[in-house]
Parts: structure tokens; C-alpha cells; sequence
């Protein structure tokens, strides 16, 4: 028998934020994939805050990407609040500011 994930664990903290790890690597990419499909199954907005990030890899924007643009077929958004300066140094980088919804940083900060 497998163990499997206790789902209250996983969900979004309270508030909904779904907090994106210091470090986002492929290891912790598949926890970041079961928070983000798991409130998405509640409906509504996904928000997600990236103040902590210091590093984040090619697996965990493909799950924001993806995240986003599921969002938004399903009329709804996913938003990016506080990011941190190294998260926007890598999605600039990438060119992804745009398609992550990250061009309005100031108003996303507060």
C-alpha cells in the first residue's frame, strides 16, 4: 500500500496564497503542482507569493505557465504577488514577465 499525500497538508494556506518555495528546483516542483491543482479544483483566483524565492528553475515556471493558462480558460487569473527580486531578475531574463502577468509588478507588491 501506498502512502499517499493527506490533502489538507497540501492545500493553499490560509488565505488561499500558495507560497512558491526559496529554492524552486524540480524536486519541489511536484509539491508545487499539487497546491496549484488543488486550488484550482476550489475555483477562483490562484495567488501565489513569490517574496521568498531566491532561485527558481525551468520546472516551476512551466507550472506557473501551465497554472496561468488554465486560469484563465477557465476565467479566472493567476497572480504573482510580491515577487521577489530574483524571481523577476529570472523571468526577465527568460522573457516571461509578459506571458506571467508580471508587467504591473508595482501594483502586485502591495
Amino acid at each position: 500500500m501506498t502512502s499517499q499525500p493527506n490533502p489538507p497538508e497540501l492545500a493553499p494556506s490560509p488565505g488561499g496564497i500558495i507560497q512558491l518555495p526559496t529554492h524552486g528546483v524540480t524536486v519541489t516542483a511536484e509539491e508545487l503542482k499539487v497546491r496549484l491543482v488543488l486550488a484550482a479544483d476550489f475555483g477562483g483566483d490562484l495567488v501565489v507569493d513569490a517574496s521568498a524565492v531566491e532561485s527558481v528553475g525551468q520546472a516551476v515556471l512551466q507550472l506557473l505557465l501551465a497554472a496561468r493558462t488554465e486560469a484563465e480558460a477557465t476565467g479566472h487569473r493567476l497572480v504573482i504577488k510580491n515577487p521577489s527580486p530574483a524571481f523577476l531578475a529570472r523571468t526577465e531574463a527568460l522573457g516571461l514577465n509578459d506571458r506571467l502577468g508580471l508587467s504591473q509588478t508595482e501594483e502586485m507588491q502591495s
